[in-house]
């Protein structure tokens, strides 16, 4: 690899508010932004947009490597490697830790391909850190190579984690500005095999672990090559956050996801760097400038994935549909690291993430990963983003969010956050510009959760809270006997029971009533209650993947469910569909849960449940190896 210059390291560090597994409304914001200007960043010599650095010494130092060959991009390979400097954790810590990165790095895998580099893996020294003298006459033999040594020089970092020596590329100095001869500073390491990224998992509680109580996790990159792709990079876990009744699983996956997508080339830092690699029948270009204000001063990138997806989303053709970027905080003119809130509520690449089971993996991210020409991208692999889908071109704009919508809400209240998982209450932030949305509630927001139910509630609004249930907008009380209560309570969010029919089509059911269709868009009345139930529209039995947390998925229901829908071409329904994501294990479990299923219902009438976990990864406390098979195929190791 050749020798590196110096720029800025960039940092991302994701600031999260305790995530208590009853805390659904808890928030996780990043301020990447904020601390990336501190740090500094290795480039390999000939990277795009480098200042004047070394030129590598001559390759007959280096061993013999095949020229590449033109290869189809294969499924980026991310090594993990625990330092030495990490603290020694406890084998449910690590256990914790494990499962999570695992889970991170195994999706991260599966979305993104790169065009494997021969050999293994060798990060760049820093020339500015071993070097004490350059040549610099450009008319020398051995300009911008060092000239002399710097004696204090030890090691190299990325954060807080000292680089082996193994990992890294040798160093040599040349003591005549046009003489060959040279001397060896630091001999080439050993490399990493088969990997393309490699990530420094630095477990520690780190002063700004202490600093900031609400920080999770941390990251930085700190190495590309010469294409300018990121190659390197530390993730800082705070090892209290892994203990306790703090942990969530879920928001750590989102959390390393987060922090991985900035790392690999979701960062403003990297936008001037961003290639285009349309072209068949020549090299990638530079894309050059990638973001422009839009009509209303609004920061977007405008790159081709990027402006079809959005696009897409928005149902509308209009040009100037680039990615919106976060305009908080960021002076005019400036961009963020970050989707703009008000447009992509619930993306994994927005300022703020919400509850684990509301934010997504969207198309828009994906387009702009690939539109960075470092990535193909498996953009069928997106999750649905409900925010804003079919609303339009202005939609999310400040003159438009306080008209009436299924997303924002005006004034206070409570309702149902636009998924339609949890009851909300309407809220704004700092990211929303004034703009209101429902929010989670803080504790028993969520309708499939069925310890939430109370028994008052199921009586008097006729509330269901379980898997299957769903929030709908609704003032539903029941019928007093007595008739002295006649008026209906105010419209708020209530938990009712739903089944689907079709797509868009839906039943529902709520406490003591039969199933009664509820028409999208419409509202009902229910038999032994007084008031009305909202039905929405393009919310329910539309997104098959919409589901509530995998840990939740208890048992399978004996009728059509959103979660088992599945559109084909010919418009018929599928039942019964599996996510893409399960293993092996977890489809035969499903297959044998159908069956019990059928067999419970014509003999016993009992419900048949199997538990299902995504991404499970086999254990075996005998051997550690065979506890991370994943090591192997996707190129994850927790080397130490």
């Amino acid at each position: 690899m050749a020798s590196p210059s110096s720029q800025r390291l960039w940092v991302g560090m994701l600031v999260v508010t305790v995530v208590m597994t009853n805390l659904p409304g808890a928030m996780q914001k990043c301020i990447f932004d904020e601390v990336q200007v501190q740090n500094r960043v290795v480039r390999a010599a000939g990277s795009p947009h480098t200042e004047p650095g070394p030129r590598r010494a001559s390759p007959q130092r280096r061993r013999n490597i095949a020229p590449p060959t033109p290869a189809s991009p294969q499924p980026i390979r991310i090594q993990t490697w625990i330092p030495k400097e990490s603290s020694s954790l406890s084998e449910a810590e690590r256990e914790r830790m494990e499962a999570a990165v695992e889970e991170a790095v195994n999706m991260v895998s599966s979305l993104l391909s790169v065009e494997r580099a021969p050999g293994p893996l060798l990060l760049s020294r820093d020339i500015n850190k071993y070097c004490k003298f350059l040549w610099r006459n450009s008319s020398t033999a051995n300009y911008n190579r060092c000239g002399r040594a710097n004696n204090s020089y030890r090691s190299e970092t990325c954060l807080d984690v000292t680089i082996p020596d193994d990992h890294l590329a040798g160093c040599d100095i040349y003591t005549e500005a046009d003489s060959p001869r040279r001397t060896e500073l630091r001999p080439d390491g050993a490399g990493l095999q088969d990997t393309d990224f490699l990530l420094y998992l630095h477990i520690q509680a780190t002063d700004k672990c202490r600093a900031e109580p609400n920080v999770l996790a941390y990251a930085v990159h700190c190495q590309t090559d010469t294409s300018g792709r990121p190659v390197a990079g530390v993730a800082v876990i705070c090892r209290d956050r892994l203990t306790g009744a703090a942990y969530s699983h879920q928001a750590t996956v989102q959390t390393v996801i987060h922090e991985l997508f900035h790392t690999l080339g979701f960062s403003k830092e990297l936008l001037r760097t961003w290639r285009d690699c349309s072209s068949t029948s020549q090299a990638c270009s530079p894309r050059g400038k990638v973001t422009h204000s839009d009509g209303f001063g609004q920061m977007r990138i405008y790159t081709p994935s990027v402006i079809s997806a959005l696009q897409t989303h928005l149902a509308s053709a209009d040009p100037e549909l680039g990615g919106p970027l976060e305009n908080q905080d960021v002076r005019p003119g400036r961009v963020s690291s970050h989707w703009e809130s008000r447009v992509l509520q619930g993306s994994i690449m927005a300022a703020v993430l919400g509850d684990s089971s509301t934010v997504r993996i969207d198309p828009v991210t994906l387009a702009a990963l690939q539109d960075t020409g470092w990535y193909t991208v498996d953009l069928s692999r997106a999750q649905s983003l409900v925010w804003g889908d079919g609303e339009g071109a202005t939609f999310g704009s400040l003159s438009t969010c306080q008209n009436k919508s299924s997303f924002f809400c005006t004034g206070s209240g409570f309702g149902c956050h636009h998924l339609h998982l949890h009851k909300g209450e309407c809220q704004t932030d700092q990211h929303l510009d004034g703009c209101r949305v429902f929010k989670p509630l803080k504790n028993g927001s969520e309708c499939w959760k069925e310890g939430n139910s109370r028994r008052s509630a199921e009586e008097e609004s006729g509330e269901i809270f379980g898997f299957h249930s769903r929030c709908f907008f609704s003032n539903l009380t029941r019928q007093n006997r007595s008739e002295f209560f006649l008026d209906s309570g105010s419209v708020e969010g209530r938990c009712f029971r739903h089944r689907c029919t079709g797509h868009n089509r839906y039943q529902i059911q709520v406490f003591g009533s039969d199933w009664v269709d509820c028409p999208a868009g419409g509202a009902i009345q229910i038999k032994g209650y007084q008031g009305l139930v909202h039905c929405p529209d393009r919310k329910l039995c539309v997104y098959a993947d919409v589901t509530p947390p995998s840990e939740y998925i208890s048992s399978f229901p004996a009728s059509i469910t959103s979660e088992s829908l599945t559109s084909v071409p010919n418009g018929t329904w599928w039942t019964l569909r599996p996510p893409a994501e399960l293993s092996a294990a977890s489809a035969l479990c499903v297959t044998a849960a159908v069956c019990l299923l059928a067999a419970a219902v014509v003999t016993f009438r009992k419900r048949c449940s199997c538990r299902i976990r995504v991404h499970s990864a086999p254990e075996d406390h005998a051997d550690p190896e065979r506890r991370l098979p994943w090591c192997y195929t996707t190129g994850a190791n927790f080397g130490i």
